[in-house]
């Protein structure tokens, strides 16, 4: 892990060439500044980790300037110094945001320890920031695909190496990334997902690297990129193929060399990260094609993992219902319902084009909007198109309409938590006409 970038802010010279010795000596980058409006300067020119700032200084003194950093959106820790800080400039510190003292003359060890806790603080602030714990398919089965993915993780997770995920949408990709996470040596640390097909293509680089107030037009105030908020951590890279081909260069040189510099920047990041991607593509084809860079392949692709389909373990459809339900249950106060045998086979033999994620919304959908304790076939509802092998297709146009219509309805009402007036404004219905159409189509909303 990189041991940070440090800006102090002191008018004595031999304050500065001290902690920049000491500073330095310890793996820290450090910029030295003797002035308030200098440091104000540096931090619109930079991000650091850590800023030590005397109270006393010409002109602007310490806690102005510490004041104008916070009103202009600087979040960085600041720990003040002083040889003869008074109470009241001390509480004044401490509601203009700053986190600690140092008091002159300067003890090493103090020093040390105290800019140690400070970045060790502010990591954890980091991680709990960018950490996303969002509920999500679980790597539930028992299939004998789902045993070997999992042989897989645990044969990669305690390894450094990159790791290259495959498989359909909604497969869980990112479960599995989470998953070598979660048994790595990094698990202590963060874990990073980006979702490079969700990023236009102008701001996917800031998202990566980061920027500084001004880089660009909208770059109000200065920002961290994923790398770097990643680092000592895992960064996600899904759906890594819809990389355009300029940043898939500035991925590859990050690779090779752990470090970059920010948009708007001159200060080079180090980072310690270890990069898992993902991609629903076949990339030798992107290759062909001239949109993946090869020699980005061969970094990203040292062990290859594939997530199976759905349709690939159908065993596990009755786990993942019961758990998806169950999981709905409790997050509503709500309880679960009976899934009849009749209903669990035609849930078993239906494609699931969505995969786990379409598993996950029907079941949801199911608890909203069938009104009684029991799901039956007759209120599965599954949308056409992606019927059961087993499964008849629609015999007329009137059949095919009525169920996309229901279809559609029931995941707009759905998406509204049941709320129908919303939903009534969505479609473009008047309330009661939705009522009469949800009675038409054999719908019951609770």
């Amino acid at each position: 892990m990189s041991h940070g970038s440090i800006l102090v802010v002191d008018d004595e010279r031999g304050i500065l060439e001290q902690l920049g010795g000491i500073l330095r000596d310890e793996g820290f980058a450090v910029t030295a500044v003797p002035s308030g409006e200098e440091a104000l300067t540096a931090v619109s020119r930079e991000l650091y980790d850590l800023i030590l700032l005397d109270v006393a200084l010409p002109g602007m003194d310490g806690i102005e300037a510490l004041r104008q950093m916070r009103s202009s959106g600087q979040g960085m820790p600041v720990v003040m110094i002083s040889g003869h800080a008074t109470a009241e400039q001390a509480v004044r510190a401490l509601k203009e945001g700053a986190v600690d003292f140092l008091e002159k003359p300067l003890a090493l060890e103090r020093v040390l320890l105290t800019v140690s806790n400070t970045l060790a603080h502010a990591r954890l602030e980091q991680q709990l920031l960018v950490e996303r714990e969002e509920e999500g398919p679980s790597l539930t089965g028992v299939s004998p695909a789902i045993v070997e993915l999992r042989r897989q993780i645990m044969l990669a997770a305690p390894t450094d190496s990159r790791v290259f995920i495959t498989g359909p949408n909604g497969a869980g990709k990112e479960v599995v990334a989470r998953q070598l996470h979660h048994y790595s040596r990094r698990s202590a640390g963060p874990f990073v997902a980006v979702n490079c097909a969700a990023i236009p293509a102008e701001l996917i680089e800031s998202e990566l690297f980061g920027h500084l107030k001004g880089a660009f037009t909208g770059a109000v105030e200065s920002k961290r990129g994923k790398f770097e908020l990643a680092d000592g951590g895992t960064l996600f890279l899904d759906e890594v193929g819809d990389m355009s081909l300029l940043t898939q260069a500035k991925v590859l040189r990050v690779l090779q060399e752990s470090r970059f510099t920010r948009l708007g920047g001159a200060h080079e990041v180090r980072v310690d990260v270890r990069v898992v991607a993902a991609t629903n593509k076949n990339l030798e084809d992107e290759i062909g094609g001239g949109r993946f860079r090869q020699d980005l392949l061969f970094r990203l692709n040292v062990i290859p993992i594939r997530v199976p389909s759905v349709r690939e373990r159908p065993e596990d459809v009755p786990l993942l219902v019961q758990e998806f339900m169950l999981r709905f249950a409790r997050r509503v106060g709500a309880r679960p319902k009976l899934v009849t045998p009749g209903a669990m086979e035609v849930l078993k033999s239906h494609s699931w084009p969505g995969n786990v994620r379409e598993v996950r919304n029907v079941v949801e959908r199911l608890m909203i909007m069938v009104a009684g304790d029991e799901i039956t076939p007759a209120v599965l509802d599954l949308p056409a198109g992606a019927v059961a092998v087993t499964g008849g297709a629609m015999t007329t146009l009137r059949q095919a309409r009525e169920l996309f219509e229901r279809e559609y309805i029931a995941r707009v009402v759905g998406s509204c938590g049941g709320n129908m007036s919303r939903a009534a404004r969505v479609l473009g219905l008047e309330r009661s006409h939705l009522y009469r159409k949800l009675r038409a189509l054999g719908l019951r909303p609770r």
